[in-house]
């Protein structure tokens, strides 16, 4: 955009050519620090702010659990937040929308023997694509979120890159964002230094969440008891079954698939055996629970569907190449070789073998030498071992 006198207007701190106060904003608040911060940062600087919650389950359980996401005393702390700094706020019932594209999957995958990982679902089915569509209908000139990721302008359009802070860094969790949606997206935390700085912004601008804890568990599994939810939802589905060897040898009985996972030493029940055993695959068609020893865990090749790729150009065309990849939130990106064999599938070759690589989970991409996401997909059944 030009000035009448020929002039470049200089963009704003969200990437457009116009001052802020003509720039307008919905920002994703959870109730949490991170996203108040964010929305309290924008409004300070001038920007025409809207704030949007989710309310994406049960209200009346959400009220007895603490530090939930997107329900109970989250949706009452973002409209404190709202009202101290003076934006609009609404309350978005996506109940439904949730259940149907989360919920249910995760219920239908943890019964199928993997090990999903929702909170992607989520950002990917909901908040990255329903919430984002809301944003649009706002006439918002983009949407700002409270993740801990770097969005910058590349040559070929937005690229996703990691934080600045690598313990606080969400890209695992972010893989599945389209180039679109990347386009749209606004990450104002992404490049702060470490959390102490967001609550000590949070401070700066009078926000009662300043010293909120963050939130531990997936926002509707209490206390991480996963099987708990899966039996309620899914009646009848911890049914028990025997526990084999990797000849198929019984070593015992198991109280429900469902309650293990791959990687998983204790809480087997089969000690006495010598060397320690390991969870090293789930079959839930048969019931069995099939354990080995910790060299059987080891994994150098990882097939990935659903690929979504942010490299540039179609996956399938991008060939053969040397780069790192996450297979678990919590590990460091690793070196590895990714192989295209589809349009949206892939096969991972590992550098070195993980051990514990299960289904369900995602595997992320990252441009060697570099902080860029090139993208992911969803680890599916391991054909093969070495």
């Amino acid at each position: 955009m030009h000035d009448p006198r020929g002039a470049t207007r200089p963009l704003n701190s969200l990437g457009f050519a116009r001052p802020p106060a003509e720039t307008r904003v919905v920002v994703a608040m959870s109730g949490g620090v991170d996203s108040s911060v964010v929305a309290a940062q924008l409004k300070a600087e001038g920007y025409d702010v809207i704030g949007v919650t989710l309310q994406l389950y049960d209200h009346g359980a959400a009220l007895k659990k603490k530090g939930a996401c997107c329900a109970g005393q989250d949706i009452h702390d973002a409209r404190r937040v709202a009202e101290r700094i003076g934006i609009p706020h609404y309350v978005l019932d996506y109940e439904n929308r949730f259940r149907e594209s989360v919920i249910e999957e995760f219920a239908d995958a943890y019964l199928a023997g993997a090990t999903p990982v929702p909170c992607i679902r989520c950002n990917e089915r909901v908040k990255f694509r329903d919430l984002l569509q809301t944003a649009r209908e706002l006439d918002a000139d983009c949407m700002a979120t409270g993740h801990y990721i770097r969005r910058f302008d590349g040559s070929e359009g937005a690229e996703l890159h990691m934080a600045a802070d690598p313990d606080r860094d969400q890209s695992y969790f972010l893989f599945s964002t389209t180039q679109e949606q990347l386009d749209f997206l606004r990450f104002p935390l992404g490049g702060l230094a470490s959390k102490a700085q967001t609550r000590a912004l949070a401070a700066e601008h009078g926000l009662i969440v300043a010293d909120k804890p963050d939130s531990q568990d997936i926002c509707f599994v209490p206390e991480g008891n996963y099987a708990a939810v899966i039996e309620k939802l899914r009646p009848g589905a911890a049914e028990p079954g025997d526990i084999v060897d990797l000849d198929g040898n019984m070593l015992g009985r198991h109280r429900g698939v469902i309650h293990y996972t791959i990687g998983q030493r204790r809480g087997l029940g089969i000690g006495g055996l010598g060397d320690p055993l390991y969870v090293v695959r789930l079959d839930p068609d048969s019931r069995q629970v099939i354990v080995g020893p910790r060299a059987a865990l080891a994994t150098r090749i990882v097939p990935v569907a659903e690929v979504n790729w942010l490299g540039g150009g179609d996956f399938a065309d991008a060939g053969e190449r040397e780069i790192m990849v996450r297979i678990r939130s919590t590990r460091p990106p690793a070196p590895a070789i990714l192989r295209p064999t589809g349009p949206t599938t892939a096969e991972v070759e590992l550098a070195a073998a993980e051990e514990g690589v299960s289904p369900g989970q995602a595997c992320v991409f990252y441009e060697a030498g570099s902080t860029r996401v090139l993208g992911g997909g969803w680890i599916t059944i391991r054909e093969s071992r070495r």
